[in-house]
């Protein structure tokens, strides 16, 4: 069913009540799992995603992984569960892209930790997908990102990443389509998007993925709302590490 996109422009809100710049609810927590060196968990609005992280630890090498010579390399897994989408259908490990997924991830975190401190040895992270509404390559390396922070591995700043789209497909050639903010699955369905990542609060991009079509004019548009909706996860995980942070010194105190 082709999603009616006419109400964006009569009254500037979208089919689930949001204005074009504003994010879902984003809700995250780290050291949900005690037995993993690191671990968290993310919700973008329905897209709710575990992720734990082991090592660095001693591993055999293989080519599988990403990483220099000498440096630690980066292996990244993705299960995605046989309820977490429409298609109540569980994907092999050969799925294209599920196996890109683990790519990008892989390489951007390889470039952002501070491999050469762990040479020869493995970090892996785990990312287990429990529902699919959208955003998530995004979902995926936020949760990352804080697994890793509550692992104690260095990093150089924090990945965040979120969606933006147009409001009007490649097809109809619109010249007056705006750009939107974290698209829900239904959004994605019928509208272009990218998934842009960013290093902290700045404007350095690290990720970006787009896999639809769209006018050129409007591209410059779409990444500059990624990009700050980026600055706008930065701060929400932030206070995520930072209370965490508290209640360990807290319960260190006491």
């Amino acid at each position: 069913m082709p999603l009616d996109t006419s109400t964006y422009t009569l009254a500037l809100l979208r089919l689930d009540g949001r204005r074009w710049n504003e994010l879902r609810r984003l809700h995250a927590q780290i050291s949900t799992q005690a037995a993993a060196d690191g671990s968290s968990y993310l919700e973008m609005g329905n897209t709710k995603v575990i992720c734990t992280v082991a090592g660095p630890a001693e591993g055999r090498r293989t080519g599988g992984g990403v990483g220099a010579d000498g440096d630690a390399t980066v292996q990244v897994e993705i299960g995605i569960a046989g309820f977490s989408g429409v298609e109540r259908k569980r994907k092999g490990k050969g799925d294209k892209r599920t196996s890109e997924m683990q790519t990008t991830i892989a390489n951007a975190f390889t470039s952002t930790l501070f491999t050469h401190l762990y040479p020869h040895s493995t970090i892996t992270i785990s990312l287990h997908i429990l529902a699919q509404d959208g955003s998530l390559l995004a979902a995926c390396l936020n949760a990352a990102t804080l697994a890793l922070i509550d692992a104690g591995i260095p990093m150089s700043d924090y990945i965040v990443a979120c969606t933006s789209g147009s409001t009007s497909s490649y097809t109809s050639n619109d010249e007056s389509a705006d750009p939107l903010l974290d698209l829900n699955g239904m959004e994605e369905q019928e509208l272009p998007y990218l998934t842009v990542g960013t290093l902290g609060a700045g404007e350095k991009v690290s990720v970006l993925v787009m896999e639809t079509r769209v006018q050129i004019g409007r591209l410059e548009g779409m990444l500059a709302v990624g990009v700050d909706g980026c600055k706008q996860v930065k701060e929400i995980l932030d206070q995520v590490v930072r209370r965490q942070g508290k209640h360990i010194l807290e319960s260190a105190v006491s």
